[in-house]
C-alpha cells in the first residue's frame, strides 16, 4: 500500500524534471559569415584565353575538351576560378577558388568537390578549405568547411552552395554562403 502512495510523487517529479529539460534542438549561431561567388569557365578547345578550369581525366574514349555524356560520369576537372563579392564575372576578384571536382554518379548530376578559397584582399587574407559531395540538381547544397589559414586560421563550418547561373557546359557561377561555427 505504501508503494502506491509514491506513484503520484514520482509522476510529479517526472513532470518537474521533464519541464526543465529543453526539448528544442539547440540553435548555434555562426561566429563569422561570408557570401562569395566563384566563376568557372571550363576549357572547351576554343576558349583558351578566358578558361579557368580544364578537364584532366575523362572516361575511356572521351576527350578532354567536352564533358562526357551520361551525367559527365568519370570527368575530373581542376580549376583556378576568380572569386568576387557579387555575381558579376567582371568585378574585381578578392581571391581565387583552386581545386578540383569530379563527377561521380552514373544516374544524376553529382560531383565531389575539394577546393580552397585563396583570399588576398583588403578585407580578407588567408585560405578557406572545403570538401564534400555536391548533388547538383538540388537548389542548395551544403559542404564542409574543414579549416583555413590567415584570417580563417582553424575555422570550421558549413558552406551552402547555390548555382547562381550556368551557360551550357562552359560557364557556371556558384554563390557560396559560408557560416563559420568555430573561429579561432
Amino acid at each position: 500500500m505504501a508503494s502506491k502512495s509514491y506513484i503520484p510523487l514520482l509522476f510529479f517529479m517526472l513532470l518537474v524534471v521533464s519541464s526543465a529539460y529543453p526539448f528544442k534542438k539547440q540553435q548555434y549561431k555562426p561566429c563569422k559569415h561570408l557570401v562569395l561567388y566563384f566563376h568557372d569557365i571550363i576549357y572547351n578547345g576554343q576558349n583558351k584565353e578566358n578558361a579557368t578550369s580544364s578537364i584532366v581525366a575523362a572516361p575511356q574514349g572521351a576527350n578532354l575538351t567536352i564533358l562526357a555524356d551520361e551525367f559527365h560520369f568519370g570527368n575530373i576537372a581542376v580549376f583556378d576560378d576568380p572569386i568576387t563579392l557579387d555575381n558579376n564575372l567582371h568585378s574585381k576578384p578578392v581571391g581565387r577558388a583552386q581545386g578540383m571536382y569530379l563527377y561521380d554518379t552514373k544516374n544524376t548530376y553529382t560531383a565531389w568537390l575539394g577546393f580552397s578559397f585563396v583570399l588576398n584582399s583588403a578585407d580578407y587574407h588567408g585560405t578557406i578549405n572545403f570538401v564534400g559531395a555536391d548533388p547538383l540538381m538540388q537548389k542548395t547544397r551544403d559542404i564542409s568547411v574543414v579549416g583555413g589559414t590567415g584570417d580563417f586560421f582553424m575555422h570550421r563550418g558549413i558552406a551552402t552552395l547555390t548555382t547562381d547561373s550556368f551557360e551550357g557546359a562552359v560557364y557556371f557561377r556558384l554563390k557560396v554562403d559560408i557560416k563559420f561555427y568555430e573561429c579561432w
